[in-house]
């Protein structure tokens, strides 16, 4: 199920005419598992871009346990409203299942050509991912490089690690020590921003 509720899809219709929208393709991390919706960093987002005074919708596009596959079947649906920038931030739960990295990147590949196909403007931002060196040192670093040579083949815009400074660092996640607690997503949102950002300025 879309975590989007009503209220989110009637107020990214009604601003689609004035504001860039931003929508937030992603997994449990966008969808802020563990924590409130307004502590979660898509939220974050949004509030910096208010502060900003950017015309700017944040749509949450976020599904708890979504993979790259997931987000595949679920864009179409999405690209049925419009859609100035998207953010893919999906692999997570790939790399987590052991996904072969070559199913992944043909999954984000596919993402990114639907999103230009449907919006030829569009701009498309991956954010990165890392796997634990549980998974496998081999299968880590293939994963690690994924997100980057996918963003240089499609020439996106890349966060190149969404959970750095987060990851790894116990104060800032649950007790699962995989999701972010409420300070943490605001270290996400940062990283987040400081791409996104010029993305938004008038004149990009």
């Amino acid at each position: 199920m879309l975590a989007l509720s009503l209220m989110v899809l009637a107020l990214w219709t009604a601003r689609a005419a004035t504001n860039t929208v931003v929508v937030i393709l992603g997994d449990s991390l966008a969808a802020g598992y563990g924590v409130d919706p307004t502590e979660a960093f898509p939220a974050l987002v949004q509030k910096k871009a208010d502060s900003a005074g950017l015309a700017v919708t944040v749509v949450n596009a976020g599904v708890s346990g979504d993979t790259t596959a997931g987000g595949v079947r679920r864009l179409d649906w999405l690209l049925k409203r419009p859609v100035d920038i998207l953010v893919i931030e999906l692999g997570g739960n790939d790399g987590l299942r052991g996904t072969p990295v070559a199913s992944t990147r043909t999954n984000l590949m596919t993402m990114v050509r639907k999103a230009r196909e449907r919006y030829p403007a569009v701009q498309v931002v991956l954010a990165g991912m890392q796997m634990p060196p549980s998974m496998g040192q081999d299968y880590a670093a293939e994963f690690r490089d994924l997100f980057e040579s996918v963003a240089r083949a499609e020439k996106t815009a890349l966060i190149p690690f969404l959970l750095e400074g987060v990851g790894g660092i116990e104060s800032l996640n649950q007790a699962d020590q995989i999701h972010p607690n409420p300070q943490g997503h605001l270290k996400v949102a940062e990283n987040v921003w400081k791409v996104l950002e010029p993305l938004l300025k008038p004149g990009r």
